[in-house]
C-alpha cells in the first residue's frame, strides 16, 4: 500500500471535483470537507514515509521512467503538500462558512479542488512536461476562481494574469522543445544525468535551461515579471487569494530542483549574479509596495512579492544550508501570507468597507474587533521579521548561509542591507495599519460569541507562526535532511532511474539517443 502514497494526493482532490461538479452547494461542502481530512491524513503520511527512507517513486501505467508520468516524492515535495493540505482545509473551512465564497458560483469547490490537484502535482511531479501539464492546471482553474464572482476589478486583474502567465506557458513549451532537441529527454532524473554527457559548450542546452529559469522566476513574479502578482491577488476573493500563497511557491521550488540537480553541478554560471540582483531588486520593490498600499488587501499582496523576493536569492547560494533556510522561509511565509488575506477580509466586514482602506475616511470606520487586532499583531511581529516568532528565525537562517556561499561580496553586503531595509520599511507599513484598524474610529461592532468557522480558520492559521517557532528546531532539522536531499543529484538520479551506466564520454547532440536499459533499484 505504501507504494501508492504518492499519487493520494493528486487523487484525492480529482475525485474530489469529479464528485462535486454532480452536486448542490452543501454536499459540496461536504465532500471538500472530507476531501480536507483525507488530505491532511494521506499527505501526513507520505512526510512520514519520505522522512524515513529513500525517494518514493511512483510510475503511473507502470511505464518506467524515463518514460510516462512519473511522481517523485522527496522530503521537499512531502512537506510542501502537506502544507498545501493545511492550507487548503483552512480555506475551505473559511469558504464554506454561510453564505460564504462559495455561493458565488456553483462551481466554486470543484475549482477549488482542480487547483489543488495542480498544485499538488507540480510539487510531486518528476517530469518537466508533466509540470508544465500542471501548470496549466493551476491557471485555468485559478483564472475560473479569480474571476468566480464577478466585478470589473477581478475581471481587469484576471486578464492580466491569464495573458502574463500564456505568455509563461509559451516560453515554457520552447524551452521544453529546446531541452528535448538538445538531450531527448523531458525527466528530470534523465536530463541531469544526461547533461553530464554533453559538452560544457552546449549552447543549446544552456539556451533551454535559460528559458525555464525565466518560465519558474515569472511564476515566482521575480522583477521585472512580477507587476501581475499585487493586483491579481488583491482582487481575489480571501479563500482564494489564501490559497494563492503557496501558489508562487510552485515556480521557486521548481527552480531550486532544477539549480541543484542541473546548473550548479554544470552551468552554475547561467545564473551567478543576475538572479540575485533581480531578487534584491524585487526585495525592495516588494517593500516600496508595502509602503504604498492603500488596504490591508494590498500590504498582503506585497507581502506575498517580499516572500518570493526574498526566496529567490537563495538559489544562486549553491550550498545546502541556504536550501535548507529556504524551507524553513517557505513554510513560515506561506501560512502568514495567506492568514493575512483571511484577517484582511474579516477586518473590512467589521469596519463597515471590504477593502479596508488607509485612506482619509478610514477614521470614520468602525475600529476592529481585537481580537483581530490580536491575530494582526502576531502576523506583524512574523512577516516583518522580529523576534521571536518564526519570521525571525527564517532571515537569521538565511542571513547565516550567506556565510560560504557562492555570492560575491558585494552581493552578500547588498542581501544584508535589503533584508534589513525590507525589515524596517515592513514594520513601519504595519504599525501604520495597525494604528488606523485598530486605534482610530468610532467604537468596534459588537462580535457575536457563536462560533465562527471563518475566525476558526484564520486562528488555525495565525497559530501556525508561534507553533513553527516552538517546534523551529525539529523544523529546521527537517529542512536541513530535505535540503541535503535535494543537493544529492547522484542519489536523485540513481532512486528514479535505478543504476545508471558508466558516465559515457562526451558526445555531440543526438535528440533521439535510446535511453539506457537496467533495473530500478529496490
Amino acid at each position: 500500500m505504501t507504494q501508492h502514497a504518492p499519487l493520494l494526493p493528486l487523487l484525492i482532490p480529482f475525485a474530489a471535483a469529479l464528485l462535486q461538479m454532480l452536486m448542490p452547494l452543501a454536499r459540496q461542502r461536504q465532500v471538500a470537507a472530507l476531501s480536507a481530512a483525507l488530505s491532511i491524513a494521506s499527505t501526513l503520511w507520505l512526510l512520514v514515509l519520505c522522512d524515513a527512507g529513500p525517494l518514493r517513486v511512483y510510475a503511473l501505467g507502470d511505464w518506467q521512467p524515463p518514460f510516462g508520468i512519473v511522481l517523485v516524492a522527496d522530503r521537499l515535495a512531502a512537506l510542501m503538500v502537506f502544507c498545501c493540505a493545511l492550507l487548503a482545509a483552512a480555506c475551505v473551512a473559511y469558504a464554506s462558512a454561510g453564505a460564504g465564497a462559495d455561493a458565488h458560483g456553483r462551481n466554486f469547490h470543484p475549482l477549488f479542488q482542480l487547483q489543488l490537484l495542480g498544485i499538488n502535482g507540480a510539487f510531486l511531479t518528476g517530469d518537466l512536461f508533466n509540470l508544465f501539464v500542471f501548470f496549466e492546471i493551476m491557471l485555468l482553474a485559478s483564472y475560473a476562481l479569480l474571476a468566480q464572482s464577478g466585478g470589473l476589478q477581478r475581471t481587469r486583474a484576471g486578464m492580466v494574469y491569464v495573458v502574463i502567465n500564456l505568455l509563461g506557458s509559451s516560453l515554457f513549451l520552447i524551452a521544453l522543445g529546446t531541452l528535448y532537441g538538445a538531450l531527448g529527454t523531458l525527466n528530470l532524473a534523465d536530463v541531469a544525468h544526461r547533461a553530464t554527457q554533453v559538452g560544457a559548450n552546449d549552447a543549446l542546452l544552456r539556451v533551454a535551461l535559460l528559458l525555464l529559469v525565466a518560465v519558474f522566476v515569472l511564476k515566482a513574479a521575480l522583477l521585472p515579471l512580477s507587476f501581475w502578482l499585487p493586483q491579481t491577488y488583491a482582487a481575489a476573493m480571501a479563500p482564494v487569494a489564501a490559497l494563492f500563497s503557496i501558489m508562487t511557491k510552485v515556480g521557486i521550488v521548481a527552480l531550486f530542483r532544477l539549480h541543484a540537480l542541473v546548473l550548479q553541478p554544470l552551468f552554475p554560471e547561467l545564473t551567478s549574479g543576475w538572479l540575485s540582483t533581480l531578487a534584491l531588486a524585487t526585495l525592495l520593490f516588494g517593500m516600496l509596495g508595502v509602503l504604498a498600499a492603500p488596504s490591508l488587501r494590498t500590504l498582503a499582496a506585497w507581502l506575498i512579492l517580499i516572500s518570493a523576493g526574498t526566496l529567490q536569492n537563495l538559489p544562486s547560494f549553491g550550498t545546502p544550508e541556504a536550501t535548507a533556510a529556504g524551507i524553513f522561509y517557505l513554510v513560515h511565509s506561506t501560512f502568514v501570507g495567506a492568514a493575512f488575506f483571511l484577517l484582511a477580509e474579516l477586518v473590512g466586514e467589521q469596519r463597515g468597507s471590504r477593502l479596508c482602506s488607509f485612506g482619509p475616511d478610514a477614521a470614520e470606520a468602525k475600529r476592529a474587533a481585537p481580537a483581530l487586532g490580536i491575530a494582526f499583531f502576531v502576523l506583524a511581529i512574523s512577516v516583518a521579521g522580529l523576534p521571536p516568532f518564526s519570521g525571525f528565525i527564517g532571515k537569521l537562517l538565511i542571513l547565516r548561509s550567506t556565510a560560504g556561499s557562492a555570492l560575491s561580496a558585494p552581493l552578500q553586503v547588498a542581501l544584508w542591507a535589503a533584508l534589513l531595509a525590507a525589515a524596517f520599511g515592513v514594520s513601519l507599513a504595519l504599525a501604520r495599519a495597525g494604528s488606523r484598524l485598530f486605534w482610530q474610529g468610532a467604537a468596534p461592532h459588537a462580535v457575536s460569541t457563536a462560533p465562527d468557522l471563518r475566525f476558526a480558520a484564520l486562528v488555525f492559521l495565525v497559530a501556525c507562526a508561534p507553533l513553527v517557532t516552538l517546534f523551529a528546531q525539529p523544523v529546521v532539522d527537517y529542512a536541513t535532511r530535505a535540503a541535503r536531499q535535494v543537493h544529492d543529484g547522484p542519489a536523485y538520479v540513481r532512486d528514479v532511474l535505478g543504476t545508471p551506466p558508466e558516465a559515457a564520454p562526451a558526445r555531440t547532440v543526438r535528440p533521439n539517443r535510446t535511453p539506457y536499459s537496467g533495473e530500478r533499484s529496490p
